[in-house]
């Protein structure tokens, strides 16, 4: 018998109700979760060392040092800033890694090379670097999802994308474990070197995939911009944005909360933790253990829930799901304040996190224009969030100085989630106003229009005409 071949119609049936993707989509998607797979691999290949370096001074220390992250992502900000303002966006995106790429291998030189110059103090300089390294090279990352892909994207597979993070992120550890004994612990900064280095060669698989793509039929048209050109601006331009725009400053609002929150979920995890074991070694295996099962849930959630939530509920709802899931998580650690409720709500918070709120997250960002994909996010992903784990951090500390336990901490916890909780629905349904905004002034004459000052839609900066994730649409043919 011939073998029977389906109609086209039906394979792209088929990846519709699998995966809810068109099949001129699965490419990019793919592309995608590979490239974050890379990045996450590479980072989490050196968190286990980060963590455990961090704690050798013991916990004051790392108020201290989150608190120097901080005021080192601001230094940066303008810097990046500049970056994207005179580069074409694969030359950011390979000065970024590439300048991550050479400070792991500058760190491989010393330890290899001038040992007797390694001290407590280059231990902490690492631990600075590798918070700055962590926040810029997810940004990035996402930043350039945002920038090619659009906001009804973005609802149906961010989702999707992120789970080749989760597999990073449980890979990662499970390569350090295999690895560090034969080839030994500075060799894996060129592990994760090598792996930035795919990540970069994905950015540029990704780009090459996703030639001024269109959104649909109707909104087929290009504004005047190229995506190849320099985005151009001030490099303090996102700073600015992010003060100017409600819908920014909302967004930066509840990234702040966010930080604070998982500061005040980690201290508690780095005094439990130091309270069990003295040795760092020992540490470092129990805080990649609960990495690991942390992320084994968070693709639980990707593979289940995220994708359907997001697209049933919207952003709001999605959105909510990490402050309410917070709250009863402390309410339950005040409760019995055990080593395993503690797992049980760094796994619940993390997973939700990165799981579901994440991919939501990103998506509010579909919804501006590429001046503030790039700026603005960098400001808010880096020293925003920076900010929120000082703040964590020293609230933290404070109760603890005090003498004041776990229900004072949850006392704090409570209100903050209930304005959490109100952000949330409050961006959801922005952002929606704004993907509504796009759609309904969609024409052939947008070009015109995105260039009106006077039209109440273009008039601000960060209006919503950019809705297509800032791709320059051609005319459909």
């Amino acid at each position: 018998m011939s073998r029977i071949e389906l109609p086209t119609s039906s394979r792209r049936g088929i990846w519709e109700t699998m995966f809810d993707l068109r099949r001129d989509e699965v490419g990019p998607v793919l592309i995608a979760a590979l490239f974050f797979f890379c990045v996450l691999t590479a980072l989490m290949v050196l968190r286990p060392a980060r963590d455990a370096l961090g704690m050798e001074r013991g916990i004051e220390s790392v108020r201290w040092l989150i608190g120097i992250t901080a005021v080192v992502t601001l230094a940066a900000n303008p810097v990046f800033g500049w970056l994207v303002s005179r580069l074409k966006r694969l030359q950011v995106i390979a000065a970024t890694y590439g300048f991550f790429v050479l400070s792991l291998m500058g760190f491989w030189v010393l330890i290899e090379f001038a040992p007797g110059t390694l001290s407590q103090t280059s231990s902490l300089v690492f631990y600075v670097w590798f918070n700055v390294f962590n926040l810029f090279a997810t940004m990035v990352f996402w930043a350039l999802l945002t920038d090619r892909f659009t906001s009804e994207q973005g609802r149906r597979f961010f989702a999707l994308i992120s789970i080749g993070g989760t597999l990073g992120a449980i890979f990662g550890p499970l390569l350090t474990s295999q690895l560090a004994q034969p080839l030994g612990t500075p060799s894996l900064l060129l592990v994760a070197a090598g792996f930035l280095l795919l990540a970069l060669l994905s950015a540029c698989w990704l780009l090459w995939a996703t030639p001024d793509r269109t959104i649909d039929t109707v909104a087929a048209w290009s504004f005047s911009e190229d995506s190849d050109t320099r985005i151009g601006g001030s490099a303090w331009a996102g700073i600015r944005s992010v003060f100017r725009s409600s819908y920014l400053s909302g967004v930066a609002g509840y990234v702040m909360l966010m930080a604070v929150m998982v500061t005040f979920v980690y201290f508690t995890r780095l005094q439990m933790v130091a309270a069990m074991a003295d040795d760092t070694d020992a540490r470092a295996a129990i805080m990649g253990n609960i990495d690991m099962w942390t992320h084994v849930a968070v693709l639980v959630l990707q593979l289940t829930l995220a994708g359907p939530i997001i697209k049933r509920f919207g952003l709001g709802i999605t959105l909510m799901i990490l402050p309410v899931t917070t709250a009863i998580g402390f309410i339950g650690l005040g409760l019995y304040g055990s080593i395993g409720v503690l797992v049980l709500l760094e796994a619940a918070t993390r997973a939700v996190q990165r799981g579901i709120t994440q991919p939501a997250r990103e998506a509010l960002f579909t919804v501006v224009n590429r001046e503030d994909k790039y700026k603005a996010k960098a400001f808010i992903d880096t020293f925003v969030y920076r900010t929120g784990d000082v703040v964590g951090a020293q609230t933290e500390g404070a109760l603890g100085r005090i003498g004041l336990a776990m229900g004072s901490l949850v006392s704090v916890v409570l209100p903050l989630a209930l304005v959490w909780t109100a952000l949330a629905v409050w961006l959801g349904q922005a952002q929606a106003r704004r993907a509504s905004q796009w759609s309904n002034h969609s024409s052939p004459k947008v070009s015109k229009v995105a260039n009106d000052k006077s039209n109440p839609l273009t008039a601000d900066k960060d209006a919503t005409l950019t809705e297509n994730g800032g791709l320059p649409l051609r005319k459909a043919s």
